[in-house]
């Protein structure tokens, strides 16, 4: 007999699990709100500023969270990889709108409400934290080149406005994406509750579909309507 056999299958690995978990609401987020008209070509200049403005305090909960627990041997492996999504989105929004971006675009609901629940995610041993990696740098990782594309083509940007598609020094984007895709399924070792993690990538897909509802909604109606207090 087999190990299968006595033992039961192999259990799934968290990104196979994630992936299982969130593809039903992965194809949502791509047929909802600002990633929809984006996909489409159809977005403009102002939504897509205001979904970046929105997604930079996420980034900056996975990024912080991630060094908070680079000591850790699961967490750990995944700090390692110095994406920097978030200094490269402030740079993209001081290209398109100048250095008073922070006080003309306007934070919305949930934004504050996505980054809320990444820095929830981040306490104790941290491991939730690789849902939200999963959903956001494996998605930049995969469709985001595409979506470079569109936006040079549908909203004629620069490169100088695009760098939060770039990963300086990475030779090969597929490879990293293979290797980050490995350090998520090591963290995920690691974890003693998994089905918490797969169940924290529910929650961080529905988040993006809440705040790409929102974005496309203050666009339509004006940020007013959902903008957060304060």
């Amino acid at each position: 007999m087999t190990d299968a056999t006595v033992d039961g299958p192999s259990p799934l690995s968290i990104v196979t699990s994630l992936y299982l978990r969130t593809k039903t609401l992965h194809v949502e987020a791509e047929r909802t709100g600002i990633i929809r008209q984006i996909l489409r070509g159809e977005a403009s200049r102002q939504g897509y500023v205001l979904l970046l403005r929105n997604l930079l305090p996420a980034y900056q909960a996975i990024e912080e969270g991630l060094e908070r627990h680079r000591d850790s041997p699961g967490m750990g492996l995944l700090s390692r990889y110095r994406l920097a999504r978030a200094p490269a989105i402030e740079c993209d929004l001081l290209a398109l709108c100048g250095d008073r971006w922070r006080r003309d675009i306007p934070m919305l609901i949930a934004g504050e409400f996505y980054a809320r629940r990444i820095m929830h995610a981040a306490q104790g041993d941290g491991t939730r934290l690789i849902a939200h990696a999963y959903t956001r740098y494996l998605g930049d990782l995969s469709g985001g080149q595409i979506l470079r594309q569109l936006l040079v083509r549908s909203l004629d940007l620069r490169s100088a406005e695009l760098t939060f598609y770039d990963f300086p020094g990475v030779s090969d984007p597929d490879t990293l994406k293979s290797d980050y895709r490995r350090a998520l399924d090591q963290a995920g070792a690691f974890a003693t509750d998994p089905q918490a993690v797969v169940e924290e990538g529910a929650i961080a897909f529905s988040l993006n579909i809440d705040l790409s509802c929102a974005v496309q909604e203050a666009v339509t109606h004006g940020p007013a309507a959902v903008a957060a207090e304060g």
